[in-house]
């Protein structure tokens, strides 16, 4: 990877500087990509989703030590689910920083490996990842409902295609049907 792959400009702040420098050296056959906002206080990190088990181990040898989000955006025209995975840690010089890891997923059979076995902060994340967008999170130790209920069949709500199906003003269901 080379350094303009890893910085779009130069950045102010020297951690931000070391620590771009550091996944340049240790993460360079891992990821596709390395990049970081303008507020300098989130890094974005492409990686093919076969990786993503790797980068997590070894983000976890560096410091990163827990998962704050999982979530995807949905983009139906091109096919493929956009996995996002917010990861922080709470050791003094990085804490400051967000790292955002981006993987693309095939929209029809969106999976990628769990990573509850390097940061046990993903299981709750990545359940509600699969309930609201259908991402399969392969070795998963629970992978069940949290927000839908259990018999809740249909499109995953969070995808852009999804609708809500309505009655016609004055139709009711009745609840022994």
């Amino acid at each position: 990877m080379s350094t303009a792959q890893a910085a779009q400009t130069t950045p102010r702040d020297p951690d931000l500087v070391k620590l771009l420098e550091v996944f340049r050296d240790e993460l360079r056959d891992l990821v596709s990509k390395i990049y970081f906002d303008k507020t300098e206080r989130v890094v974005y990190i492409e990686v093919n989703k076969d990786k993503i088990l790797d980068l997590a181990k070894k983000l976890l040898s560096l410091g990163f030590d827990h998962v704050k989000s999982v979530t995807a955006v949905d983009y139906p025209q091109e096919n493929k689910l956009e996995l996002l995975v917010h990861v922080g840690s709470y050791l003094r010089v990085i804490r400051k920083y967000t790292l955002i890891i981006k993987s693309y997923l095939d929209r029809n059979d969106p999976r990628v490996s769990s990573l509850t076995s390097v940061w046990p902060s993903a299981e709750f994340q990545e359940r509600e990842a699969w309930e609201m967008f259908g991402v399969y999170f392969e070795g998963h130790p629970d992978l069940r409902r949290l927000l839908l209920p259990e018999d809740f069949e249909g499109k995953w709500p969070m995808r852009k295609d999804f609708r809500i199906v309505t009655r016609k003003p004055g139709e009711v269901e009745a609840p022994w049907k």
